[in-house]
C-alpha cells in the first residue's frame, strides 16, 4: 500500500503543455513594454510570473507588476487555450482517482486561469481542489500555493502528501512545506535541474509516475 494519500500536481509542464500560449503572450508583453525579448524565453515556463519578470528581464517591482498586468489581460484572450495534452497524463489521473487517492492542483498560474483551462480540456473533475496564485498577487510562491491547496483539501497530515512537478520551484516549494516531491521529465525541466534542486526522485513518463506513487511504501 502506498504511503501517500494525497497527490498535488503542478499544471504547466506537468498536467498540460501550455508553452505555446505562454511564450506568445510573453513576447506580446515585451513588445507592449518596449523591451527586447529576453534570452532563453523558455525559462518563463513554470516559475511565478512576477518573479520571472524580475529575474529574467531585470525589472524593478513597479515595472514587473506592469508586465504582469499586460500579460494577464492578454493571456486569457489569446494564449490560455493554446495548450495541448501530454500523452498518458489523463490515464494516470483516472487510475489514481480510481485507486482512491485525493488529487489536487498546486500551480503558480492564476487560479481562475487554471480552472478554466482544466475545465476546457475536461480534466477538472479529477481534482478535489484546483489551487493557484491570486490575480491580485496573492500566493506568489509555490510554498504558499501548496499550503493553500492542502488547506482547501482539508489535509493537515503532510506525511501522506506528494507534490509532483517539472521545475525546481515545485521541488523547493514542497521542501519548504515539509512534503515529499517527485520531479517529472516530460515537461519543461531536465535531469540536470532535478539533480541541482535535490529532487528526491524523478520519473520520465506518466506511467512511471503512477507506478512510483502506488508502490511508494
Amino acid at each position: 500500500m502506498s504511503k501517500y494519500k494525497a497527490v498535488l500536481f503542478d499544471l504547466d509542464g506537468t498536467l498540460m503543455d501550455t508553452a505555446p500560449g505562454i511564450l506568445r503572450t510573453v513576447r506580446y508583453t515585451m513588445e507592449k513594454m518596449g523591451l527586447p525579448e529576453p534570452p532563453e524565453l523558455r525559462r518563463f515556463l513554470g516559475p511565478p510570473l512576477f518573479r520571472s519578470m524580475k529575474d529574467f528581464c531585470g525589472l524593478e517591482d513597479e515595472r514587473a507588476w506592469e508586465a504582469v498586468r499586460i500579460y494577464r489581460e492578454k493571456y486569457p484572450e489569446d494564449g490560455l487555450f493554446d495548450s495541448n495534452r501530454f500523452e498518458g497524463v489523463e490515464d494516470m489521473l483516472a487510475a489514481l482517482k480510481e485507486d482512491g487517492f485525493v488529487l489536487g492542483v498546486a500551480t503558480s498560474k492564476p487560479e481562475p486561469f487554471a480552472r478554466s483551462l482544466l475545465e476546457r480540456f475536461g480534466m477538472a473533475g479529477y481534482f478535489g481542489f484546483i489551487g493557484g496564485s491570486g490575480v491580485d498577487g496573492a500566493r506568489d510562491t509555490k510554498r504558499e500555493v501548496i499550503e493553500y491547496t492542502l488547506e482547501n483539501l482539508g489535509i493537515t497530515d503532510k506525511s501522506g502528501v506528494l507534490m509532483v512537478g517539472d521545475r525546481l520551484h515545485d521541488i523547493s516549494g514542497a521542501k519548504e512545506c515539509g512534503v515529499d516531491s517527485l520531479y517529472v521529465l516530460w515537461g519543461y525541466g531536465s535531469a540536470a535541474e532535478a539533480e541541482e534542486c535535490g529532487a528526491e526522485a524523478l520519473v520520465r513518463t506518466p506511467q512511471e509516475c503512477y507506478k512510483y506513487i502506488v508502490n511508494k511504501v
